[in-house]
């Protein structure tokens, strides 16, 4: 994937200064950005997060899901240990876009689960792609990442890509009780690394979901 990079500039947020630098998709004018701090360029494995937008978890507040939760812990993290990057990548409702992601919080609001929602509106469980990760590394110097994320998938998705991932971290916050069930069946249909609390019917679950 070809990534042009656009400009940086200082980014003060509640967890410390960040330099937040912007990218665009040459091919689609899609809009990505890096959140960088500290010395990440020295060749050092960098704790980093590859953030998938959601507008509703990171900017309304929403306890549906846990997004919101995660971003703040990934910053409040790369800010604790001085160094880190979070990328911030715009495939909104993972890959099916805003007004889409209301559809299937409907179909939620009706019984469905979240993989189940985005099936019956003819998606993927997961339509999110990392190819655009490695470039936006590349050119903020980084060579090697330990990935805050409970995702195997991801892990996968990223190395395939190019991504020197040397460690999983766990990133494991914000479970409440709007969001249980939805975290539940991220673990058991999508594998996600997460503590389950309540046993999901996985019956019909598809191989490639």
């Amino acid at each position: 994937m070809s990534i042009k990079y656009i400009a940086s500039s200082k980014l003060p947020t509640p967890f410390g200064i960040f330099t937040m630098h912007g990218f665009e998709e040459e091919s689609t004018g899609k809009e990505h950005v890096a959140l960088s701090m500290g010395d990440i360029d020295s060749g050092e494995p960098v704790l980093a997060r590859a953030h998938s937008e959601c507008l509703t978890g990171d900017a309304l507040f929403s306890m549906r899901c846990d997004c919101g939760y995660q971003l703040e812990e990934a910053l409040s993290s790369i800010a604790k240990n001085g160094r880190g990057v979070l990328l911030y990548l715009r495939q909104e409702g993972r890959g099916i876009g805003l007004l889409n992601k209301i559809k299937a919080y409907n179909l939620q609001d009706q019984g469905a689960d979240t993989v189940e929602a985005n099936e019956r509106l003819g998606f993927g469980a997961d339509m999110r792609q990392y190819d655009m990760c490695q470039p936006m590394l590349e050119h903020l110097g980084v060579k090697a990442i330990r990935l805050m994320t409970n995702n195997p998938r991801k892990v996968k998705a990223l190395s395939e890509a190019g991504v020197d991932v040397v460690e999983r971290v766990s990133i494991e916050v914000g479970r409440n009780p709007h969001n249980d069930g939805y975290l539940n069946t991220k673990a058991a249909k999508l594998g996600h690394y997460l503590k389950t609390t309540a046993k999901v019917d996985i019956s019909h679950q598809d191989d490639d979901a």
